[in-house]
């Protein structure tokens, strides 16, 4: 399957995202039947000790103090 200039221009609005996470290899996937993407900041991905919902529906998941992950749900609407 070919990319077209659509898809490339929706995988180029990603890298302004990207660039602001921490610097450090990270894991990135996403579930199209739930419409949701996780970016996990340690591969393996750590278990998270605790987490929270912002209000824009993006879980913020941590290891102590430290933010270990996220989950973006309805990602397809961002």
């Amino acid at each position: 399957m070919a990319l077209t200039t659509i898809d490339i221009d929706r995988y180029l609005e990603f890298t302004s995202v990207v660039d602001r996470l921490p610097k450090r290899d990270f894991w990135f996937a996403y579930d199209s039947e739930a419409d949701v993407a996780y970016i996990n900041f340690y591969s393996p991905p750590k278990a998270a000790t605790d987490s929270e919902l912002t209000e824009d529906d993006i879980v913020v998941r941590y290891d102590g103090g430290e933010i270990i992950g996220i989950t973006i749900l309805d990602a397809s609407q961002r």
